[in-house]
């Protein structure tokens, strides 16, 4: 998942950049309000980690800008060393989806993180089936029937971001942004995203029939559940 960190605190922020990095997000920084605004003007994120003082403005004037956006689900999770209790409801209450006084543990980080993704996606627990197949959120596993699939990094990327979003159409660009990244980074003309989907269906068919897992032409994709 696609993740901006808005924190002006520079070896906090590269601590959870290496940490997050390691259990698979992908992570891009604003050390400043004008470049966090920037930022999700062009992008849509998973998650956005949100600190409150920063040096050219205040956190709450970003949330503000982003809940101000048409169609955005980015989630939001406020960092701040801020103790009042008014700040905690004022961040809630302007839609931010959690809170986590600094200092914070990483692990709680993540946990707070998952938590966000099951209710975001009404999920009860952190693995989902779909049609025999068990995709593990957290471990970050593809299994059938016990059997673990042997999924790249980008093709477990792309089958979770479908799987979440099960029985919406994700168009390329949709998919390209929350698997790769940064949408002005990559090219959006070229076919690599249909080449990594290619290589996963075939993974998924050697084990049972994907007519789930519809290509949607000329938009993107659709993994179809009852």
């Amino acid at each position: 998942m696609n993740v901006l960190i808005v924190e002006d605190e520079k070896s906090l922020a590269l601590e959870m950049d290496e940490f997050l990095s390691n259990e698979g997000f992908i992570i891009e920084h604003a050390w400043k309000k004008a470049s966090a605004e920037e930022k999700i003007f062009v992008n849509n994120y998973d998650f956005i980690l949100l600190d409150l003082g920063l040096p050219d403005g205040d956190g709450f004037e970003v949330l503000k800008q982003l809940k101000g956006l048409k169609d955005r689900d980015d989630a939001v999770i406020i960092l701040t060393a801020r103790s009042a209790v008014d700040d905690r409801i004022k961040g809630l209450d302007e839609g931010a989806d959690d809170y986590l006084p600094k200092p914070f543990s990483l692990n709680e980080l993540l946990a707070r993180m998952h938590a966000i993704t099951r209710r975001k996606h009404k999920l009860e627990k952190n693995e989902i089936n779909v049609h025999g197949f068990s995709l593990n959120i957290q471990n970050r596993m593809v299994s059938f029937n016990d059997e673990r699939l042997n999924l790249t990094k980008k093709e477990f990327e792309i089958f979770n971001y479908l799987v979440l979003n099960k029985n919406r159409v994700v168009s390329r660009m949709s998919l390209t942004e929350h698997v790769w990244g940064d949408i002005l980074e990559v090219n959006s003309d070229s076919n690599f995203v249909d080449v990594h989907v290619k290589n996963l269906r075939k993974k998924l068919s050697a084990l049972s029939p994907t007519d789930w897992f519809e290509t949607v032409r000329s938009i993107g994709y659709r993994i179809n559940c009852s």
